[in-house]
């Protein structure tokens, strides 16, 4: 069964394509030269009336060609995952969304970030499929959006991003493409560093009226990561920060709650506007303090002060991070201190250090380490296969 489809007569993309399909994905893929955008029909005759799951529009296939096939197939194959190769000009991505292009593709893509964009495809397809075969009855009337977790702590330095970044990651092994991660630490966040990533576009591109108003264009300002994710990382300069408004971030985490099911947001240290603007929007919050005095008490003040406001989500996580049995204080005092009860431990780590210099989560690397165990059980919490079966284990007991 051909799965993929592509259509170009340039025999260097359709290269690139099959060197990303021998990375892992199942499936053939068939490659016509050209198609007559007149009588789109004829590519079923040639596929022996099979239906592909992913119909990629490749390089030079005039625009107008591309856009009339794109259109044709919407209405009969709603399902069918398009994608459209071209550059991502914001009013051009307008047009191809009009015309049910699913993504935009780099020309100079290479195989492992064509593939990354194939597995979302097929997900895709997947999703509509099953929606498209599933009875009025069976779907969800309350049109669930993803989970939007925040990352917070009233402290700098206790290693919020590399907690989010490392969050991100295992939810990527959970549910591949489908897991975006926001650095709202406006002015000097780290998430690009921390994940060895050079975006094209940032947040500042994100919140724009036109991305505000269609979430094609908002997803072609996001960046992929081999990790299986997407990223939306924080502004090239501190200026820009400053013409970023809590409305907009808001209104940026709806969109990406409808599109994506996992959405980790990291958060600048304190509680500023846009981290209250992002903190509404949470279904989950995972907060973050280091086993110290500083840290322990500015959380304590921060949730404090969040309680007085009504801002807590039901749902929050603790995590003691860089955590010491010789620090002179034990998880009860933190707790006695905060609180709440501490959920997750994870102990002071060389190989967390090294990996967050490198931009190499922990958890993408690999290796064996204390403090993989502590991130690996804070990803759980977020499977909806463990929540489902362990609410009661929310908040445990743990040890250091």
């Amino acid at each position: 069964m051909s799965r993929f489809v592509l259509i170009t007569p340039n025999t260097d993309f359709d290269s690139r394509v099959r060197q990303a399909l021998a990375g892992g994905l199942p499936g053939g893929l068939q490659t016509f030269a050209f198609v007559n955008p007149a009588d789109p029909g004829e590519l079923f005759t040639n596929l022996n009336q099979e239906r592909p799951e992913v119909l990629i529009l490749g390089p030079d296939i005039p625009m107008e060609d591309a856009l009339r096939l794109a259109t044709v197939f919407d209405v009969q194959l709603p399902e069918l995952s398009v994608i459209l190769v071209g550059e991502a000009d914001p009013a051009f991505v307008l047009l191809a969304m009009r015309a049910g292009i699913r993504d935009i593709l780099s020309p100079a893509a290479d195989p492992a970030q064509i593939r990354v964009l194939l597995e979302r495809a097929c997900q895709s397809f997947a999703s509509r499929n099953r929606n498209t075969n599933t009875s009025s009855a069976d779907k969800n009337p309350e049109g669930r959006k993803g989970l939007v977790i925040g990352v917070f702590s009233p402290k700098g330095g206790v290693g919020k991003t590399t907690i989010a970044t490392n969050i991100a990651i295992g939810l990527g092994k959970v549910a591949p493409m489908s897991v975006v991660i926001v650095d709202l630490d406006l002015q000097f966040g780290d998430v690009a560093s921390g994940l060895y990533l050079d975006p094209e576009h940032t947040v500042t591109d994100a919140v724009s009226a036109s991305a505000s108003q269609d979430s094609l264009v908002l997803k072609a300002f996001l960046t992929v990561h081999p990790g299986s994710i997407y990223a939306l990382c924080a502004p090239r300069t501190p200026e820009e920060a400053d013409n970023i408004t809590p409305h907009q971030v808001s209104r940026l985490l709806e969109q990406l709650a409808e599109q994506f099911q996992y959405v980790i947001v990291d958060t600048a240290p304190g509680l500023p506007e846009i981290g209250l603007a992002a903190l509404e929007q949470c279904t989950d919050v995972v907060w973050v303090t280091a086993m110290d005095v500083p840290s322990i008490r500015g959380l304590r003040s921060g949730l404090n002060i969040l309680r007085r406001l009504d801002l807590l989500p039901e749902t929050r996580h603790v995590v003691l991070n860089m955590a010491d049995s010789k620090s002179g204080l034990s998880v009860q005092d933190v707790e006695a201190t905060i609180g709440a009860p501490v959920d997750i431990s994870i102990p002071r780590s060389k190989a967390v250090a090294f990996s967050t210099n490198r931009g190499i989560p922990v958890l993408q690397d690999g290796r064996r380490d204390p403090a993989v165990k502590g991130l690996r059980q804070l990803v759980a919490r977020f499977d909806p296969a463990w929540r489902a079966t362990a609410q009661k284990k929310l908040h445990r007991r743990v040890v250091v």
